[in-house]
């Protein structure tokens, strides 16, 4: 899989994600920028100072011959077709989370790369991110985990009429967010059964809503019990964001920025590394592997489990049964 300079770019998605992503692949000499497709109002800027050609639609960007590479950055919905097409024009591929919404799409995306010998990576900057490092470097201190709870709520007020509060475009939750079952399973390994349940509030529904709250319960295959609570928009007042982790001998806390590790000693403060420039980590990190090969930070297996555990609990919220993985 190893290639030579140049590495021809392509960017799908005009946001603000795909605008860092230019801005630090800018920087690689070894990389040249080719292309991007997505609202070019949004993105004219990023067009013209790395002089960039501009796609209305992805489709004409992915089947470009001077394209090596495509990095897909657009709204969730689109993300396994943009891949998909990708891959089958030859492309290596370097996808936000989620891969896909659909789990059986997911698995044929990375059979394909395999089978093409192409890279697709799926970024998960949680991994790189200071809570992240922060729980690994701290996690043998409280013994043996047995339990977790992991919450966030964003409010908003109004929740906007955007995509990621559009059930179409952003998806299930839990699907949509899977960097916050990832990072569990990255930690506490493979998940054995799932429930959840899931509320939206809306007049626009189902178009679009104003509030969602998700909460799913996870029993991993080592005997680990967590609670991972989503909600976000009109209906909540309160910003927050709660990791805990239980453990034999003591239980490590977060509270937004800020942890600490409680023993049976007392409480200890971590340091947490702030969490700044992951997109240029991540960035980085692919272009390391193309060239030089060196190891990415996300295994597959890991993400792809993640995924089979968050469309696991879509089902569960849909049918109201328990679903074994």
């Amino acid at each position: 899989m190893k290639i030579t300079a140049p590495l021809r770019v392509g960017i799908v998605g005009s946001g603000f994600v795909a605008r860092l992503r230019a801005d630090v692949l800018a920087t690689d000499d070894r990389v040249k920028l080719v292309a991007l497709a997505g609202n070019y109002e949004n993105a004219k800027e990023a067009i013209a100072k790395h002089n960039m050609a501009h796609h209305n639609h992805w489709s004409e960007l992915v089947m470009r011959p001077d394209v090596d590479l495509v990095i897909v950055a657009t709204v969730n919905r689109d993300h396994a077709a943009v891949t998909s097409q990708a891959l089958r024009s030859g492309k290596h591929v370097v996808v936000e989370y989620p891969l896909a919404l659909d789990f059986q799409e997911a698995q044929e995306l990375m059979e394909l790369a395999q089978n093409q010998n192409l890279l697709l990576h799926v970024e998960h900057l949680e991994l790189l991110g200071g809570l992240h490092l922060a729980v690994s470097a701290n996690i043998d201190r409280i013994g043996k985990p047995f339990y977790v709870r992991y919450v966030t709520q964003t409010p908003a007020h109004p929740a906007p009429k955007k995509w990621t509060y559009s059930p179409e475009l952003f998806g299930f939750p839990l699907i949509a967010s899977v960097s916050r079952i990832n990072r569990l399973v990255v930690l506490f390994g493979q998940v054995a059964k799932v429930s959840c349940q899931i509320n939206y509030w809306g007049e626009d529904l189902p178009k679009y809503h104003s509030s969602c709250v998700c909460n799913a319960q996870l029993q991993f295959t080592n005997g680990v019990i967590a609670d991972v609570g989503y909600s976000k928009g009109e209906s909540f007042w309160k910003p927050e964001r709660f990791l805990e982790i239980q453990g034999s001998e003591g239980a490590i806390l977060f509270d937004r920025e800020f942890g600490k590790v409680v023993t049976a000693a007392g409480e200890e403060e971590m340091e947490i590394e702030k969490s700044r420039g992951l997109f240029k980590r991540d960035t980085e990190n692919v272009i390391a592997h193309l060239f030089d090969r060196e190891p990415l930070y996300s295994q597959p297996e890991n993400s792809m489990h993640s995924l089979a555990v968050a469309c696991a609990a879509q089902k569960s919220a849909k049918t109201g049964t328990v679903v074994s993985l």
